[in-house]
């Protein structure tokens, strides 16, 4: 079997469980050297299953390449060394998913941290039970997503960027949501979408981003793309808020999506916010920022 990624490697962030894991999965089944990186080395809340090393181990039953990673993504040296890291197990870094986010019940524990109280019952105001609110989210939790989802895609974009000007192109890809464009237009009759004040915010800016990065990496070959679960697909994170949806998609059929988006042609498919399934059955149109 041909695999069409051969000789590539790619960095996935968030990659312990859900999409991420998936995601890494599915590059390394078409012969990408995969580094998975993320802060989950042990597993710390039932809820939450999966690690980094987990990831690494199966990718490596299939016979496929992996390295994990640990890097908190809120910490700019960890930053660089995630990328120093991948780029010296790996070779030159072609792919990159930012798919990492902040999301319930927050971030594993760092060594020497305080057992952390059970969270508080959802405050008045939250569009589903557990869902944070506006008037529920403090400043401090609204920055870290966009430190996380923003400014730490930001920057390692900028990182990778040589590998891939040095390559003759590469492939971005920026994991976004719904949620960027909820609670939508008012006076919102139907709330039970969520405000997610901090996870829509920054999944928001991860798509202009994405836009501004494609038009300056147009002329290098470079394809920057933001992909977008096209119904809810029921991740750890997700789980952690809400189960009752009538129409679901599976983590695999999102990673595949996101394996034929790395093969795109950059002069005809970058800057581009897609949905999943436009991405499969091929009916998003093209569009060149060149």
């Amino acid at each position: 079997m041909t695999r069409r990624l051969a000789g590539r490697a790619a960095i996935v962030t968030g990659g312990s469980r859900g999409l991420g894991r998936a995601i890494a999965l599915a590059l390394a089944a078409e012969g990408a050297a995969v580094a998975v990186a993320g802060r989950t080395e042990q597993v710390w809340n039932d809820r939450l299953p999966g690690t980094i090393g987990e990831t690494v181990t199966d990718i490596e039953a299939t016979g496929g390449r992996a390295v994990a990673i640990r890097a908190d993504l809120t910490n700019r040296d960890d930053i660089g060394l995630l990328v120093s890291a991948a780029r010296d197990a790996l070779g030159p870094i072609t792919i990159l998913v930012n798919n990492a986010a902040f999301t319930a019940p927050g971030r594993p524990p760092s060594p020497g941290d305080e057992p952390r109280a059970k969270p508080a019952k959802a405050a008045p105001g939250a569009a589903k039970p557990g869902w944070p609110p506006f008037l529920g989210t403090p400043l401090a939790a609204y920055r870290r997503h966009f430190d996380i989802v923003v400014f730490a895609a930001y920057e390692l974009m900028q990182m990778v960027c040589p590998d891939m000007i040095a390559a003759g192109g590469g492939s971005i890809i920026n994991i976004t949501s719904v949620a960027s464009r909820l609670p939508g237009d008012g006076p919102y009759p139907d709330r039970s979408g969520g405000v997610l004040p901090g996870y829509g915010g920054c999944k928001a800016a991860l798509e202009h981003l994405t836009q501004c990065a494609a038009f300056d990496l147009a002329g290098y070959n470079i394809a920057v793309n933001a992909l977008s679960p096209s119904k809810p697909i029921l991740t750890p994170g997700l789980a952690y808020y809400a189960s009752e949806f009538v129409d679901t998609a599976a983590a695999d059929e999102f990673a595949q999506a996101a394996v034929e988006l790395t093969m795109v042609d950059a002069g005809v498919v970058s800057g581009r916010t897609i949905g999943h399934s436009q991405v499969l059955d091929g009916s998003f149109r093209p569009f060149t920022v060149a």
